[in-house]
């Protein structure tokens, strides 16, 4: 019997024993660096002619690893082999496959820190947030193990005399996950389970800068005890082979996590039926986000610059929930202004692997240095620039905080989604206003509301559009089975990753009904 589900604690390494393990982890990762990681196909490593070369953004010459370059025909092979195996793992009784999640997060638990330190090293990301990561993957595995002995019997229905009715939900086919890198462990780890819990067979497709982590993360899942075919790596480039196995008509569900342009072109192609093809593709998509701290005139002050902070700079801004806009009353404008420059100042960038307590690291590579750089660019037209916009790209991606205040609303670094350490700031005359413009994007993923006055909370409640809505505290940070995470319009489809509704997106309900 599992005990309760409870989110995994976060590492104190201002305990000098955890930061010694994180250090003695760091350097255990650096002497498996230049490692290679084959294709997993129906169990067996699949080399490749191409590969897959993973950078450290903190130090762009060095080499994290190489994995296998999926082709077409080795994505051909993937799906057969998936489909293949999902004749009998569906038939797998949901409490073993449970057992499965459980025992692979046993594993990672007793590897946390290796895992942490590669995502220091791969992801670029500082401790804190490293670890954050890491104990969210150990949390997706050991919710979805309870959510699906939850759901192992499905939902009452009524019976009539001389009839009795079952509601149960079964498995749904061959499942294409296509994962981020901003959240190589945890996302990827947590759109991958999802599916095999419910009992899909998977191809795991993981974002190409970032592939080692999820190398090692099948290398989990197989020691755990997934059967050959039911779990399959094919890292690869979308123009290759992502539309392939979008199209396919085997595929029956996508799980998808990554930037608004790709999320709406893969969801047009999966609503095409494609020649042989017998279903209609379940779709999952987790996109962008524009997300907005909204700070009241009866908020406290210290506590809107410690959202807004927080919300725009952890990991260097690259979260779908960075609250990259601020919206402040313009009764406190000033002093919160004041102090979020000053407080932006203050904060220390570089190189995460280092022994040192920075608060951010790099941006994952060049293409997206160049991005934000040149909205820092933008920004310099569009508003004043009060912190930051210094950039270093000559060792690493490194872009310091940047602040950007009395910003238009329909500004373009107030509009589109940076997915930096780039914040803009706008003035409200009201508090009406101030929800108005928080809602003027497009995106609708998290928000904030920094205010002690309970009628302004009601009203956000009802008039704040996004998926996950906080108060009197920043924006990011959703916590497994506390914080279900999923936003509205442009932002995705809502499917609330980490609740109690994610699961059955994976399976259909089927209605049994027995005469006696």
């Amino acid at each position: 019997m599992l005990l309760p589900y409870t989110h995994e604690p976060f590492t104190d390494f201002t305990i000098e024993e955890n930061k010694k393990d994180l250090l003695d982890a760091i350097k255990q990762v650096e002497a498996q660096l230049g490692g290679h990681y084959p294709l997993v196909i129906n169990g067996e490593r699949v080399d490749t002619t191409d590969k897959l070369t993973s950078y450290n953004p903190s130090n762009k010459a060095e080499i994290i690893g190489t994995t296998g370059k999926a082709t077409k025909e080795h994505a051909e092979q993937a799906i057969e082999a998936a489909s293949v195996a999902f004749e009998s793992w569906r038939k797998v009784t949901p409490q073993e496959r449970a057992n499965i999640l459980v025992r692979a997060a046993a594993i990672v638990r007793r590897r946390k820190h290796e895992f942490t330190a590669m995502l220091v090293k791969e992801g670029g990301k500082p401790w804190k947030e490293a670890d954050g990561d890491t104990a969210e993957g150990i949390d997706f595995l050991e919710y979805y193990a309870r959510q699906m002995i939850e759901l192992a019997n499905g939902k009452p229905v009524n019976s009539r005399v001389g009839e009795q009715n079952n509601y149960i939900y079964t498995p749904t086919g061959v499942t294409v996950v296509i994962s981020p890198w901003n959240f190589a462990f945890a996302i990827m780890a947590g759109t991958t389970v999802a599916p095999l819990v419910t009992g899909n067979t998977v191809l795991l497709k993981p974002a190409s800068t970032t592939p080692v982590i999820a190398a090692k993360f099948v290398e989990v899942l197989e020691d755990a005890g997934v059967p050959k075919g039911v779990i399959n790596f094919v890292p690869g480039s979308g123009s290759e082979i992502g539309d392939y196995l979008i199209e396919h008509p085997k595929t029956a569900l996508i799980s998808f996590t990554g930037s608004r342009d790709v999320g709406v072109r893969l969801y047009e192609k999966a609503a095409i039926v494609q020649k042989e093809q017998n279903h209609l593709k379940r779709v999952i998509v987790e996109m962008g986000g524009k997300d907005t701290v909204v700070v009241d005139s009866e908020a406290d002050i210290e506590t809107a610059v410690d959202a807004i902070v927080v919300s725009a700079f952890g990991f260097s801004g690259q979260k779908c929930s960075a609250g990259s806009r601020a919206v402040i009353h313009e009764d406190v404008y000033d002093e919160v202004v004041e102090k979020v420059v000053a407080r932006t100042k203050e904060l220390t960038v570089g190189n995460p692997a280092e022994p040192t307590n920075l608060y951010m690291g790099p941006v994952i590579d060049q293409a997206a240095f160049d991005k934000i750089t040149s909205y820092i660019e933008i920004g310099k037209e569009e508003g004043k620039l009060a912190a930051g916009g210094q950039s270093d790209d000559s060792t690493g991606y490194f872009i310091h905080p940047t602040v950007f205040v009395d910003v238009d609303p329909k500004a373009r670094i107030m509009q589109e989604e940076i997915f930096g350490p780039v914040l803009a700031i706008s003035k409200a005359t009201s508090y009406d206003e101030a929800l108005e413009i928080a809602n003027n994007t497009e995106y609708g993923l998290t928000g904030a509301v920094i205010t002690n006055n309970r009628e302004k909370i009601e009203q956000a409640k009802y008039d704040f559009h996004v998926g996950n809505l906080y108060f009197n505290r920043n924006c990011t940070g959703a916590i497994v089975g506390y914080h279900p995470f999923g936003g509205f319009k442009m932002s995705g489809t809502d499917s609330k990753a980490g609740g109690p509704d994610y699961l059955v997106l994976h399976m259909q309900a089927k209605t049994i009904s027995e005469m006696y």
